[in-house]
């Protein structure tokens, strides 16, 4: 339900700018923050000593990159002229160039990337479920349609993630059909980027999660941050 919402949203601010609501990029924040407490919940109520370990890393996880992204969404809305609507955004960036192209959008464009590898639980941040340690974590227990419903909302989330990057970094999509075709390439760039990641990369234990995302990548964004301040 949290990932149709946010398709809900984002498709309105693409598609139907005038559609959207100030804070709309404040409550996609929110929802996206659902499917990992979903997880964790039925991790946790599944009983088994191996779900309640995934379910503890998954908490882990949270905290460790939940931080940095807010910090790296807070880029765009500094430079959209503190904007918390993703249509204006959107539209701002099409009339002044993407966020991508500044250094502060760029650094906040490949952190928050790194989020969504992690949001998504894939390799290097995959240590959740980790398959080689604890089974399958969290969806140990889980089998049939509850099963279905966890693979089916990270698969929603797989088109979703990259979506809201390309509307807060990279101009969005319009309706024209050189910009539907322009959209469709800059998915297929973060998706391909979030594969190569995944298959280039050990996984990494949860202390070095914690240590990478408040370490390195929160410094990088609070730099990020600076230098949006500064017009960068």
């Amino acid at each position: 339900m949290a990932v149709t919402l946010v398709s809900t949203i984002l498709g309105l601010a693409i598609f139907f700018p005038a559609a959207g609501f100030g804070g709309d990029l404040i409550v996609v924040v929110y929802l996206l923050v659902i499917p990992s407490l979903a997880i964790i919940l039925g991790g946790f109520a599944a009983g088994n000593p191996l779900s309640s370990v995934g379910a503890s890393r998954e908490m882990k996880l949270i905290i460790a990159y939940e931080l940095p992204f807010i910090v790296a969404i807070a880029v765009p809305v500094i430079k959209a002229g503190y904007s918390l609507n993703l249509s204006q955004i959107m539209l701002f960036q099409q009339a002044h160039g993407a966020f991508i192209g500044t250094p502060s959008g760029f650094i906040a464009f490949l952190i928050s990337l790194l989020v969504i590898q992690a949001k998504l639980a894939y390799i290097p941040f995959d240590v959740p479920e980790a398959e080689t340690e604890i089974m399958a974590g969290p969806y140990l227990e889980y089998s049939g349609g509850l099963l279905g419903l966890f693979k089916l909302t990270r698969a929603m989330l797989l088109f979703v993630l990259p979506l809201f990057l390309i509307v807060l970094f990279w101009s969005g999509v319009s309706l024209s059909s050189w910009h539907l075709l322009a959209g469709l390439l800059k998915m297929v760039l973060i998706l391909l980027l979030i594969v190569v990641i995944k298959n280039t990369n050990p996984r990494l234990r949860i202390d070095q999660v914690l240590r990478f995302f408040w370490g390195r990548c929160f410094l990088l964004v609070i730099f990020a941050v600076l230098l949006a301040y500064l017009g960068l």
